[in-house]
């Protein structure tokens, strides 16, 4: 497995480097097959009035992203706190494939011919055809393939990224929809209105 780590506002020492590496590899011992590589981002608070650490664990797993992002006043402390949380969505995504896999698939020849059809030849960059442009200052732009999903598929992306939304095509419709959490516990769905 490839790992990045990275410091921000810090210098990631030797130990701090081998911390992390024996956390995140005991983390993902069991999935290695699954992980590909993992980019680590550590970072200080500037501001020394905020005793803020904060470690965030990007990882590629047979093209799911997996994302853990934890802080607290020690680094070591966000270190152990965002390597459990990584083992947990693993454990999950895991288990998520192994049900893909022993349960049945209930998709026509048809379904899997329409959903071919609308993704861009193997190799083409997802830029391909688009033209560079500075954004406006403050603004940061992704791209992204979007592969059409179910809802169900959405709120399991939506726990493995660690965000508190996800924006996915929806397989019925081919609309674009963003799925969140809600202040006060559950998921909602924003669908665009028909003019």
């Amino acid at each position: 497995m490839k790992l990045l780590i990275h410091g921000r506002n810090l210098d990631v020492t030797p130990a701090i480097r081998d911390y992390t590496e024996s956390k995140i590899s005991r983390a993902i011992n069991h999935f290695e097959d699954l992980v590909k590589e993992a980019d680590v981002h550590l970072s200080v608070a500037r501001n020394p009035r905020v005793p803020q650490q904060v470690a965030e664990v990007t990882m590629f797993a047979n093209g799911t992203v997996i994302r853990a992002q934890e802080r607290s006043e020690n680094l070591y402390a966000s270190i152990d706190l965002v390597a459990s949380k990584l083992s947990r969505q693993l454990h999950r995504y895991k288990d998520r494939l192994q049900e893909r896999t022993q349960g049945p698939v209930h998709r026509s020849a048809r379904d899997e011919e329409n959903g071919a059809a609308n993704l861009p030849p193997p190799g083409t960059p997802i830029t391909a055809g688009k033209e560079a442009v500075v954004p406006h200052r403050g603004v940061r732009r992704k791209y992204f393939a979007m592969p059409a999903m179910d809802l169900e598929e959405a709120l399991h992306q939506l726990e493995m990224v660690d965000h508190d939304f996800y924006v996915f095509r929806d397989a019925g419709t081919g609309q674009i929809q963003v799925v969140y959490r809600r202040n006060h516990g559950g998921f909602g769905v924003i669908q665009p209105k028909d003019a």
